[in-house]
């Protein structure tokens, strides 16, 4: 089957960067093609011998952008392609400083300045987000930890057509919620390791911090209503075509409570019949 994967989003958000990882990971990677060659691309590559999975990397100077880019998804999609959108984003002040430090232009700055076209791309790829199969934040990340989040995402194996992708990443609101998140939980509610001498400093990876936080009285209806939950809604979710779910588990300092209950749900989701992928973003942090 026709594997084309759609890498996009906003102007210094690191589109290069990941072609280059897809490119490591066995993808024939075409960068900076008009979305209306689309298609055209995919005839070609229908023929016998030539890769199968395709990474083509469409941005906004690519003239009629969102209309070109829809037709040819339409068009895709329409003979049985599997298609995805990537979509890389990331906050105003990192993209400002990433455009003052190469001192290059942004593609849409027409004279009002870089924060001018960055505000005026984010208007124009607003729908395309909203439709993004994968949303990932660069804002923090260096582009050794984008590297390993993308290989995460796609170095383990794609998910076949009808079938769904669980991406569950702890993390601490002190921190900053995660942007890239579809659903988000908050586990605040449960009683804080961190107050418990003996179990601060350890991480919530740790057996004795696991046995603490899952012995709480709120925990097990918690996992059990998350359950239910997920009984009702993924089957939903590959009915409408997703591919790829990313879970957010919060707590205040992203160490402990998170950890364990993010633990819990992805092995919870692999009993349900769904592949996921754990990711604890801030375990390590003091």
């Amino acid at each position: 089957m026709l594997d084309l994967t759609i890498v996009t989003g906003m102007s210094g958000a690191g589109r290069s960067s990941a072609a280059d990882v897809l490119e490591d990971l066995g993808f024939f990677v075409i960068d900076n093609l008009p979305p209306a060659l689309i298609p055209k691309v995919a005839e070609l590559a229908s023929g016998g011998g030539r890769p199968t999975s395709y990474a083509l990397v469409v941005d906004v100077r690519s003239g009629a952008f969102m209309h070109d880019l829809e037709g040819a998804l339409a068009d895709l999609r329409a003979t049985g392609a599997r298609t995805r959108i990537l979509f890389l984003d990331a906050g105003d002040e990192a993209l400002v400083r990433r455009f003052e430090a190469s001192r290059r232009p942004h593609p849409l700055d027409d004279a009002g300045g870089i924060a001018d076209g960055i505000s005026r791309e984010r208007v124009l790829l607003e729908e395309l987000k909203g439709q993004a199969d994968l949303v990932v934040d660069t804002t923090n990340l260096n582009v050794h930890e984008l590297r390993d989040r993308l290989r995460v995402l796609f170095g383990e194996g794609e998910p076949e057509a009808g079938e769904l992708q669980a991406n569950v990443v702890s993390f601490g609101y002190k921190h900053g919620v995660p942007v890239d998140v579809d659903l988000l939980f908050d586990c605040r509610f449960l009683p804080n390791p961190h107050w418990v001498d003996g179990l601060r400093p350890l991480p919530g990876t740790d057996p004795q911090v696991r046995s603490y936080v899952l012995e709480q009285e709120e925990a097990g209806p918690f996992l059990e209503e998350l359950r239910r939950l997920f009984a009702l809604l993924l089957p939903a979710f590959v009915r409408e075509g997703k591919a790829y779910l990313s879970i957010g588990v919060g707590c205040t300092g992203g160490r402990h409570r998170s950890v364990v209950i993010a633990t819990e749900l992805a092995a919870l989701l692999e009993q349900m019949g769904f592949s996921a992928r754990l990711h604890h973003r801030d375990v390590d942090r003091a």
